[in-house]
C-alpha cells in the first residue's frame, strides 16, 4: 500500500516509522529541502499549491493524508478529487484552519468554549473588550501555533500594541480562562464509525509551546466528559484518522481550546506508552483497518526538546527513558525531538523525571 503525506515534518516522519513494519510505502511532499521526514521516505520538494507535484504525489499514492493543518484547504479539495482517498476529511482541515469556524462549530455542538468575538479593527477590539472584560487573548484566526499569532491583553494599554502587532489579518478575541490544568483527548475513528479513545492526557506549556505531557491522567469524570465531547466532533465531521482536542480544566469541567485534525504532540507518549501508538492507529484508520487497543501500558511522560537535543547518553542512562531525535538542525524555539519516560507505577516516574527535566531546560516542580 502506497501512502502519500502532504507535509514532511516530524509528524510525517513518525507516521512513516510506524508504517514501515506494517509493510507500507511512503512519499512525502514538503517545500523544505531539509524536511525531516525526507530522511526516512522519498521527498517531493514542492510548494503545497504546485499542481504538477501534487498530481505526481496523487498519481503514485493509493491513499493520502497530511501532517499539519495549515495545508491549504484548496489543496485538500484538489487531492480528494485526484486520489483514491484523502483523510482526515477536507472539512475537518478547513474548520481547524480558522479559529472562528472552529469555535463556531464547537458552540453548535454544545462543546463549551471561552467567549469569543471577531475583530477586524481597533475600534471593534475596544468594543469587544468592553463587553468581555480583561484579561483576554487576541489571536489571528489562521496560521497560529505554538503560541505564535497571539497576545494576552491584561490592561487597556495593551490593546493598541497588540492590534499593531497582529492587525491586518482577521482576528479573534477570546476570553481568558483561569484554568487549573490543561488536558487533551486523543481519538481515532475508522471508516466504519469505530472510535477508539486514548486515556486523558495532562499537558504543561511554557511560552505557548507544549513542554510536558503525562498519561494517563486518572480523572474519570473529566475523561468521560472529554470523550463525549470529542465523539460529537468526530461524528459531525464524519472523521477518519487521529484527532486531538485540547481543553482547559476550570472548576472540574472542560472548556475547549482547539482541535488538531492529525496526530498530535501530546500523543507522542503512545509510541512506548500505549498498546498501539497514535501513529499506527492513524494509519489503520485511514486504510480502513480495525483500530488497535489504545490502552496505556503503565504510566508515561513526554518531554519536548526545544532548540537542541540533550546529550543522548545522559538521557538513556535514566531507566525507562527513550530518545527521539527528529533530524532537525538546532535553532532557538524549534522542536527538535522529544523524550519519553515510562514506569509501571506513577510514583516511579518522579525519580527519572527529576533527572530528565534539567536536560531539557526545565525545573522540577516544587
Amino acid at each position: 500500500m502506497k501512502i502519500g503525506i502532504v507535509g514532511g515534518g516530524q509528524l510525517a516522519r513518525m507516521l512513516v516509522l510506524a508504517g514501515y513494519p506494517m509493510g507500507l510505502q511512503f512519499q512525502v511532499l514538503d517545500p523544505a529541502i531539509d524536511a525531516c521526514a525526507g530522511e526516512v521516505a522519498p521527498l517531493i520538494r514542492s510548494d503545497y499549491d504546485d499542481e504538477n507535484h501534487l498530481q505526481q504525489l496523487a498519481d503514485w499514492a493509493e491513499m493520502l493524508t497530511f501532517d499539519f493543518e495549515n495545508v491549504p484547504a484548496t489543496v485538500a479539495s484538489t487531492l480528494k478529487r485526484q486520489a483514491a482517498g484523502f483523510y482526515p476529511p477536507a472539512e475537518a482541515l478547513a474548520v481547524a484552519q480558522d479559529r472562528l469556524h472552529e469555535k463556531t462549530l464547537f458552540w453548535e455542538l454544545g462543546i463549551p468554549t471561552p467567549p469569543f468575538a471577531t475583530i477586524d479593527s481597533l475600534e471593534e477590539l475596544h468594543d469587544a473588550v468592553a463587553r468581555m472584560e480583561l484579561p483576554a487573548v487576541l489571536k489571528t484566526r489562521r496560521l497560529g501555533y505554538d503560541g505564535k499569532g497571539q497576545r494576552v491583553l491584561r490592561a487597556p494599554e495593551d490593546l493598541k500594541p497588540a492590534w499593531e502587532a497582529l492587525g491586518g489579518v482577521p482576528l479573534l478575541l477570546e476570553g481568558f480562562v483561569p484554568f487549573q490544568r490543561e488536558v487533551s483527548v486523543l481519538a481515532a475513528r475508522g471508516h466504519n464509525g469505530e472510535i477508539a479513545f486514548y486515556p486523558l492526557v495532562e499537558n504543561t506549556h511554557r511560552d505557548g509551546i507544549l513542554r510536558l505531557s503525562r498519561a494517563p491522567l486518572l480523572a474519570p469524570q473529566l475523561e468521560r466528559e472529554g470523550w463525549n465531547l470529542a465523539r460529537r466532533l468526530l461524528e459531525r465531521l464524519n472523521y477518519v484518522g487521529l484527532l486531538a482536542l485540547e481543553f482547559f480544566v476550570l472548576d472540574n469541567h472542560l472548556i475547549a481550546n482547539e482541535m488538531a485534525p492529525r496526530v498530535h504532540n501530546s500523543g507522542h507518549w503512545t509510541i512506548e506508552g500505549a498498546v498501539t501508538s497514535q501513529f499506527e492507529n492513524h494509519l489503520r484508520a485511514v486504510l480502513g483497518l480495525l483500530l488497535g487497543s489504545t490502552a496505556a501500558v503503565g504510566h508515561s511522560i513526554m518531554l519536548n526538546c526545544i532548540g537542541a537535543m540533550p546529550e543522548r547518553a545522559a538521557v538513556l542512562a535514566v531507566p525507562g527513558a527513550h530518545y527521539h531525535a527528529y533530524g532537525k538542525a538546532p535553532r532557538p524555539g524549534r522542536k527538535v525531538g522529544h523524550l519519553t519516560l515510562w514506569a509501571e507505577h506513577p510514583q516511579d516516574l518522579q525519580t527519572g523525571l527529576d533527572r530528565l527535566l534539567p536536560l531539557v531546560g526545565l525545573e522540577s516542580p516544587g
